[in-house]
């Protein structure tokens, strides 16, 4: 399983227009591969980046996604949800994590914020 995770040069966990990097856990080769997020400041642009990386998975949190990157990516990649905050708490609990992999998520883990 290839599961992707959007994070900063400090590796705390980021929202996909905010992530500076793109790393790619992958559980055959056993290492994280790394990728500059070419698509910052756009989620839809990472998305599209982390569907090239034939990530099988991606790991969020409520605001990580927006409408228009989860709809592209809906049917490609599962979603795992987590709780933890930095690269090195997701590699710590990585068994337990991939436990939680869905194939949707609730509306208000994706859903634009309104003021």
């Amino acid at each position: 399983m290839r599961i992707a995770v959007t994070y900063d040069k400090d590796q705390n966990l980021k929202p996909l227009d905010e992530a500076e990097l793109i790393g790619i856990i992958d559980d055959e080769k056993k290492e994280i591969e790394q990728y500059e997020n070419e698509g910052i400041g756009s989620k839809e642009a990472t998305m599209d980046l982390i569907l090239g990386l034939d990530a099988d998975a991606i790991i969020v949190k409520q605001g990580f996604l927006c409408p228009g990157s989860y709809y592209m990516s809906y049917g490609r990649i599962k979603y795992i949800p987590a709780k933890y905050s930095n690269l090195k708490e997701i590699q710590e609990h990585y068994e337990e994590i991939k436990k939680l992999t869905k194939e949707e998520l609730d509306e208000e883990m994706y859903a634009e914020n309104e003021f």
